[in-house]
């Protein structure tokens, strides 16, 4: 092999390398799944799953969560240490749900305007049912079910 064709090749290979890259990072844009397999960070692949752990991780079953002073009614907060969205579209009735995003995984940035909302793309939830009011997201984020035992918000 002579040394145009050398280089001609590699100039071949590192085209096509780039050319699979940005459509790589073209399609990972317009996707409903979350962004990468999750296994470098840590984080469920599917954000409308349980953890596959048992909820092992922060989150668990019997966890208190927060406080019921900390969820106002026709709102919610965001309990980021358990990844967690606790609402009350309505005074004694609360909903959690786990605080990441359907669209890409994206945590759950606030919960205003009577909706719970992702700031990495606009979408937003419904505070009783977590259904989508606005995409990207199709799809509800995942319920976790609450009880208030006195004063504290517990995940069941």
């Amino acid at each position: 092999m002579n040394r145009e064709e050398t280089v001609t090749s590699r100039r071949s290979l590192l085209a096509g390398v780039g050319a699979v890259g940005a459509v790589t990072v073209l399609a990972a844009c317009g996707s409903d799944d979350p962004a990468g397999s999750g296994s470098a960070t840590g984080q469920n692949p599917d954000p409308t799953e349980e953890p596959a752990d048992g909820g092992n991780e922060p989150g668990g079953g019997g966890e208190v969560i927060g406080k019921v002073s900390d969820v106002p009614v026709g709102g919610g907060a965001i309990f980021a240490a358990s990844e967690m969205v606790v609402t009350q579209p309505t005074e004694g009735q609360f909903h959690g749900f786990r605080g990441v995003c359907t669209h890409q995984g994206c945590p759950i940035a606030s919960v205003a305007g009577g909706t719970i909302n992702c700031s990495c793309h606009g979408s937003k939830f419904a505070l009783d049912s977590g259904e989508p009011r606005n995409g990207p997201a199709t799809r509800p984020l995942a319920a976790r079910e609450v009880t208030v035992k006195g004063d504290d918000i517990v995940l069941a």
